[in-house]
């Protein structure tokens, strides 16, 4: 905004950054020992510094040069015109799912939305720059597609009218922009089937508008390989997860994101997560046209949410649970095909028709939420004391009971409910607009393992997909550069590369390979997180409550 002041600063001196508009913003200039995404050679560098700026400066190796601030840098270094812009790094988001509130929050009611440990992974690899190709691989999905950096639609998305910074907020998609990357779509998986040939092509559509958008034709050459462990398609938030790990690594190669790290004040992490967050939701716009904004706001921030949305021309009010606890999941996908469209027009016509009982069904799961989340947010709240996870689960199954009065439950969804009743380990509900879809069920302290290899086996004998996961974990994480130690006291660590990640065998194999860790995983010390700071809370000391 005009007239804010925000400063970078150099060995504690303050440095200001004029932006385009003449607004000043937060830059930051400082030696971190390769530690921080943000930098080049140890230096995080000013966003709008291009490789043209950086080579002006410099002067021949050993002499002291100044960047065009007037900041002393080391001395340069000389590098070979072939090499990389930048080491190889990762980000990963996770999905989500609805664990309390389904249906009651098209009209106006609260919903909550959590983190789980399913994620997408994006690998990103710098080319030399002579090679002037950018290239999208999915390979879960079947997508490998490359395009020439120089013959995208420059022309139109820098024009004055047209050009967006990674500071400003978008909140609709330009139908000229989107018409511009039409002949770049059109050429994407000409063989396949109609349903995938459209999916490959939501999927690089978010990646093209976020990259021409955010970018420039001067921007270097790179592969980005996505891999999923998130079922696609199952109401789980796969779309947004990947589109979180777009956003932040085009933001991370822009340098526009500072940390994270350990002593990062929460105020500036939060300023990270929302301007991931405000990206993903633009990719999300053009796979979906008109997201509610919850996956990606959960795929990014983690834990858990609630959100309300009572007018839907504006967006809906969200209120992060920084406090939500990890507890162990089990997620059940039933492999029925469903839609959301068709299970929302089911309750709009039974409120029409039988409004007196409808109505207080809608109340009753709304009064589940708030209950919930008042659970949550208590001071004495313990996610280890049984009871706790007792109150949650009964709020799970009671919500469950009162969607399936709605009509949106499934033959197959109650019969994950029985199987897991009969076994006793936990507590179960639909997740998601019903009809299908997937069940979770909160699992219980003393549920044994081989009680649930018995479960696992019954699932798999009845054609269900099993997963055990998290619920309210990490959301969007980096790993800068690609390196982890998996278990391995080297110096160096293991470098993970293309074909490493490319040739990692299914879910489990992504997982061991560059996991963040979870479940039978050991969390990895490569990995940071911006949501590990703590929770929103008021001037009395307590977390705020729900509001809109």
């Amino acid at each position: 905004m005009p007239g804010l002041s925000v400063d970078w600063r150099i060995g504690g001196l303050p440095l200001h950054s004029p932006t385009p508009s003449g607004d000043s913003k937060i830059r930051t200039l400082s030696w971190n020992n390769h530690t921080d995404p943000a930098s080049v050679n140890g230096w995080i560098i000013p966003d709008e510094e291009t490789e043209d700026d950086m080579e002006s400066s410099k002067s021949v190796e050993g002499e002291q040069v100044s960047d065009r601030h007037g900041a002393t840098e080391r001395p340069a270094i000389q590098r070979k015109a072939s090499s990389p812009m930048m080491p190889a790094f990762m980000t990963s988001a996770p999905g989500k799912v609805i664990v309390y509130g389904e249906h009651a929050v098209v009209y106006g009611k609260a919903a909550m939305a959590a983190a789980i440990s399913l994620r997408s992974y994006l690998l990103v690899t710098a080319l030399s720059k002579s090679q002037r190709t950018i290239t999208l691989r999915f390979p879960d999905i079947g997508l490998e597609q490359n395009w020439k950096i120089d013959d995208l639609p420059w022309s139109t998305f820098s024009q004055p009218s047209k050009k967006v910074h990674y500071y400003n907020l978008v909140d609709k998609l330009d139908p000229e922009l989107v018409e511009a990357m039409q002949p770049h779509l059109s050429i994407i998986s000409p063989k396949a089937s109609p349903e995938d040939r459209k999916t490959h092509q939501n999927a690089a559509s978010a990646f093209l508008y976020l990259f021409l958008s955010l970018g420039s034709k001067n921007f270097p050459g790179c592969i980005y390989t996505l891999r999923s462990t998130i079922p696609i398609g199952a109401g789980l938030g796969s779309s947004a997860s990947i589109t979180v790990c777009l956003s932040s690594a085009i933001l991370l190669q822009l340098r526009t994101l500072s940390g994270p790290h350990p002593d990062q004040p929460r105020e500036e992490a939060e300023l990270q997560i929302e301007r991931i967050n405000r990206w993903a939701f633009v990719g999300e716009m053009c796979i979906h046209g008109n997201p509610s904004g919850v996956d990606n706001t959960v795929a990014t921030g983690g834990k858990a949410v609630v959100f309300k949305r009572g007018d839907y021309s504006k967006p809906p009010t969200v209120t992060p649970l920084r406090k939500f606890p990890e507890l162990p999941l089990l997620l059940v996908n039933t492999r029925q095909s469903r839609s959301t469209a068709t299970e929302v027009a089911k309750v709009a016509a039974l409120r029409k028709a039988r409004p007196a009982i409808t109505e207080p069904i809608l109340e009753a799961i709304d009064k589940i939420t708030e209950s919930a989340y008042a659970l949550i947010s208590a001071s004495d709240f313990d996610a280890k004391e049984p009871r706790s996870v007792q109150e949650l689960g009964g709020l799970m199954k009671t919500n469950h009971g009162l969607l399936t009065a709605l009509g949106v439950s499934h033959p197959k969804l109650e019969r994950i409910c029985e199987l897991v009743e009969s076994a006793g380990v936990g507590w179960t509900k639909l997740t998601g607009a019903g009809g299908g879809g997937s069940a979770i069920t909160l699992l219980n302290s003393n549920a044994s393992p081989s009680t649930l290899k018995a479960l696992e086996d019954k699932f798999a004998g009845e054609g269900f997909e099993k997963y055990e996961t998290t619920l309210g974990g990490d959301g969007v994480g980096v790993l800068w550069p690609a390196v982890l130690h998996n278990g391995s006291e080297d110096e160096g660590g293991e470098e993970i590369d293309q074909e490493k990640f490319l040739n990692a065998d299914g879910r489990d194999g992504v997982e061991k390979l560059v996991g963040v860790g979870v479940g039978s995983f050991e969390k990895r010390d490569g990995w940071k997180f911006w949501n590990n700071v703590g929770p929103h809370v008021n001037s009395e000391g307590k977390q705020e409550p729900i509001s809109g």
